[in-house]
């Protein structure tokens, strides 16, 4: 599942594409959009997510990489 940009929150600086290691991230200069060019590509290491200064990418996480906790009964 790819990142998710808040367009509203978006400054298109370009540090998250700048950052990301796999290049899922792209800055169109000439559209001034952020794209996401390749979401099945994504590692959801969070490094766009925990850098961006405006705080406007979410990680959305598939399935598969969901844990759930059930706490220990207490007796």
């Amino acid at each position: 599942m790819p990142p998710v940009i808040d367009e509203k929150k978006c400054k298109k600086c370009g540090y998250c594409a700048a950052i990301c290691p796999l290049d899922v991230l792209y800055l169109d200069k000439a559209a001034q959009k952020l794209l996401v060019r390749y979401p099945d590509e994504c590692w959801h290491c969070k490094a766009c997510m925990r850098d961006c200064p405006v705080k406007a990418i979410t990680i959305r996480y598939p399935l598969s990489h969901m844990m759930l906790h059930y706490p220990k009964e207490v007796e």
